[in-house]
């Protein structure tokens, strides 16, 4: 199956959770960078879960983006993951965050569909 044009938006609500200054990444109580960029790898991987073989699932190889807004506690976030090239076990992504309608972060994103029990053996 070809993933191409599968795409799934995902939300959070920035809270003291998901600010700069818990995460470490700087120290302002805004979204961070980190934050966003796990919101817009969460919605990659749900984009093709559901069409996933069993037993499989997909991994985040590369991420790379911008973040050109800052995000105050209380605002809603959205991510936006659209497969935009499948080749064999290569998922390539394009992600877009946003506020409300306004782009506080874009970029592209790679996930490896695996199998789930011979990933973990590697351990």
């Amino acid at each position: 199956m070809d993933f191409t044009g599968f795409s799934h938006t995902s939300w959070i609500t920035v809270s003291d959770s998901n600010t700069a200054i818990t995460l470490g990444s700087g120290d302002m109580p805004v979204l961070a960078t980190p934050a966003m960029m796990a919101l817009m790898e969460n919605a990659a991987m749900l984009a093709v879960k559901d069409a996933l073989e069993e037993g499989q699932t997909t991994v985040g190889g590369h991420i790379e983006s911008s973040h050109i807004k800052p995000s105050p506690i209380g605002a809603k976030v959205s991510a936006t993951a659209t497969v935009t090239k499948h080749e064999g076990r290569k998922i390539s992504f394009n992600v877009v965050a946003k506020m409300g309608e306004e782009i506080i972060g874009e970029g592209t994103h790679l996930r490896f569909i695996v199998d789930r029990k011979r990933f973990l053996s590697k351990l």
